[in-house]
């Protein structure tokens, strides 16, 4: 039965929606979008409180959110990890492992929505809100992102240039907003008249077409030094994402693996992101 419900559901939404753009375009598209920007996972688990607890630094406050940050103290360059769709920080709990035996300054922080952080919602332009407000606290001089963060971390660096990054890492990342809006519809059915009021909404909320959030185009801009993994049969976001970008990103290195997954949180991974850092 549950299964059948969760078949069910966004096929509901979908034909709702569908009705709804013809009632009032505006108020469909706005539902629509939050819906797509709903966090229903990635909270903070019994079994992962004890390992964030033991590292909480401040409690920071963007967009009108409590966003919690957390600090692994090192002597070397400081280090910055953002996170993914429905995850949090304890995600990085093995990467965290290897920068502290490297002596690396280790910043993170739960995105808006997300571990102990407060919120309903996550997008990229928030979350490249957050992801500004820690590099200019924190002043790090890697970033290092995980899918959504990653495409984070490279709309953050195109929009806010900043000098002291030195070295960026993209781990299994996407890169085009219309091919994630495209999956959006391809589970609820909704028609094209829907995604036509959508792109309106984001425009006229954002500035930017719904094709034209690209971080294979942002990367053109970029001048660190890039380190960018993705598996080939990565199941959650297109192989071909990381390739667009890597083909547009003139000091970047493309790292493709077979059979690694979406995570990645292999010891070959992370131990090619330390030599990375390091070099």
């Amino acid at each position: 039965m549950k299964k059948l419900i969760k078949q069910i559901m966004p096929l509901a939404y979908g034909q709702y929606y569908n009705i709804y753009t013809l009632i009032a375009p505006k108020k469909a598209a706005e539902s629509a979008f939050h819906l797509f920007c709903t966090v229903r996972k990635g909270r903070v688990l019994p079994q992962q409180a004890d390992y964030l607890d033991q590292a909480k630094l401040n409690v920071e406050e963007i967009e009108g959110h409590q966003v919690q940050s957390y600090h692994w103290p090192g002597n070397k360059e400081t280090v910055l990890l953002v996170h993914g769709w429905e995850s949090n920080t304890f995600r990085w709990r093995n990467l965290i492992k290897k920068l502290r035996e490297a002596d690396f300054n280790v910043i993170a922080f739960d995105a808006p929505s997300h571990g102990y952080s407060t919120g309903k919602h996550l997008y990229v332009p928030l979350y490249e809100k957050a992801v500004n407000h820690m590099v200019k606290k924190y002043n790090p001089q890697h970033l290092i992102g995980h899918s959504v963060g990653g495409m984070t971390i490279i709309y953050n660096q195109y929009k806010n240039p900043c000098p002291d990054v030195k070295k960026m890492v993209t781990i299994g990342s996407p890169s085009e907003f219309h091919e994630i809006m495209q999956h959006f519809q391809d589970i609820l059915k909704f028609n094209n008249r829907v995604m036509k009021q959508l792109d309106r909404y984001v425009l006229d909320r954002f500035g930017f077409r719904i094709d034209e959030f690209s971080t294979s185009q942002f990367a053109r801009s970029l001048s660190k030094k890039g380190l960018l993994f993705h598996d080939k049969f990565d199941a959650i976001t297109p192989y071909h994402a990381s390739v667009a970008v890597n083909q547009n990103w003139e000091n970047s290195t493309l790292v493709s693996t077979e059979g690694l997954g979406h995570s990645m949180h292999q010891d070959d991974v992370n131990d090619q992101i330390i030599s990375f850092l390091e070099a």
